[in-house]
């Protein structure tokens, strides 16, 4: 049998702490260490934080410790792209010391090359890669797979593809993480939730739209956002409180993109709080906001690809009301 890979863990938050539950696991895989942000978690055993037997591994904030146990690679579950100079630190020392990394925490790096990303995110990451000789991969949920790799497979399996279009619906009843105001959700509808910003939903979620035109042969001429909200008329109890009747209980936003005028490409998420049916004669405020795309960074090729699917022919119909299934 091949040896384990040893793998140091950065973070003990929800996906982190799973993983480190399957790596003690698994025989493929040794855990030599475990890092936190958390000042409170250090020096406990890292199954304790993460609520299963003790492995015998403390937790450590110190990079450099973790550096020196010489790991075959650095798994990393940090905090999200508004954490992005501390996430760059950890992975950038760790590949620096030709240390390979994987992450799930800088999503825009899913397709590093979209035209939104800001270079202080992109470059020292790069230059860390070279100086070490070390690779880094970013993967994920969504993005990583569910909204991006999915598509692109079905996609493969088409001869020619007018439209493509990927919707996401999530009750956040049980949820217990941010979405206040990251979204809105539980506070009065005319409060400006962060993700509102065209520019930074598109950061957060929007690298899987380049991506998939890439795979389609294509290059956008713009990207769009839209922003709807839904005002519950009655208490909806939740894993973190009550939302108050009168407050928002239910986001719908696309990201789309566009090309020769059209929309080819459109990615809908639905994060609501319940799965009751919407209540009829109560319209949802709705903002539609909008964000062109810098110049897209040159690449090798722009041409279309011998047998990718095609551009569409006719205008896909804008997006009106809430799909039946995606009433909260």
């Amino acid at each position: 049998m091949p040896e384990a890979k040893r793998v140091v863990v950065w973070g003990t938050g929800v996906v982190g702490s799973m993983v480190i539950a399957e790596i003690v696991r698994s025989p493929a895989f040794e855990l030599v260490g475990v890092g936190v942000s958390n000042p409170a978690k250090v020096g406990r055993d890292a199954g304790e934080i993460c609520g299963i037997d003790p492995v015998g591994v403390l937790a450590t904030d110190s990079v450099e410790e973790l550096i020196a146990l010489r790991p075959d690679a650095l798994v990393h579950y940090g905090p999200t792209a508004q954490h992005a100079d501390d996430n760059i630190r950890v992975m950038g020392a760790f590949l620096r010391a030709g240390i390979d990394v994987c992450s799930t925490a800088m999503t825009p790096w899913v397709w590093p090359g979209m035209a939104q990303t800001p270079a202080a995110w992109i470059d020292p990451i790069t230059a860390a890669c070279e100086e070490g000789g070390a690779s880094c991969f970013t993967t994920g949920i969504d993005p990583g797979f569910a909204n991006d790799l999915f598509p692109l497979t079905l996609m493969g399996l088409c001869g020619e593809v007018h439209t493509v279009r990927a919707s996401e619906l999530l009750d956040y009843t049980d949820y217990e993480g941010d979405y206040e105001d990251e979204m809105g959700i539980g506070r009065p509808p005319e409060f400006s939730a962060l993700l509102e910003i065209p520019e930074l939903l598109i950061m957060a979620w929007g690298a899987t739209v380049p991506m998939i035109a890439h795979a389609a042969g294509i290059e956008l001429d713009d990207i769009t956002t839209t922003w709807e909200k839904w005002v519950t008329p009655t208490e909806r109890t939740t894993a973190k409180g009550v939302v108050a009747a009168g407050n928002v209980a239910a986001i719908r936003f696309t990201i789309n993109g566009v090309y020769g005028g059209r929309e080819v490409i459109s990615l809908e998420h639905v994060n609501r709080i319940a799965s009751t049916p919407r209540p009829t004669g109560r319209p949802a405020p709705r903002t539609t906001s909008t964000a062109s795309t810098s110049p897209a960074r040159p690449r090798s090729a722009r041409r279309r690809r011998s047998g990718s699917p095609t551009a569409p022919d006719a205008r896909r119909p804008s997006p009106a009301a809430w799909p039946p299934a995606c009433a909260p």
